[in-house]
């Protein structure tokens, strides 16, 4: 059953994976940033496609 609690805990989670990077090492991020400027909008509709898929199965799987 959907309780919005968990997808408050899920957002939160997001948020602080998030902040990591950026908090540990800005500077890698700000060069990790401007290498993704140069990646082919096909290959970021795969890349996200991906992390759909891979991201709904663990969550079946967690959820199961």
């Amino acid at each position: 059953m959907f309780q919005w609690s968990d997808l408050a805990a899920a957002v939160a989670l997001f948020l602080v994976l998030e902040g990591v990077v950026p908090f540990l090492d800005p500077a890698r991020m700000k060069r990790a940033l401007l290498q993704l400027i140069q990646v082919p909008d096909s290959q970021l509709r795969i890349a996200g496609l991906g992390s759909i898929v891979v991201g709904l199965a663990l969550l079946a799987f967690v959820r199961a």
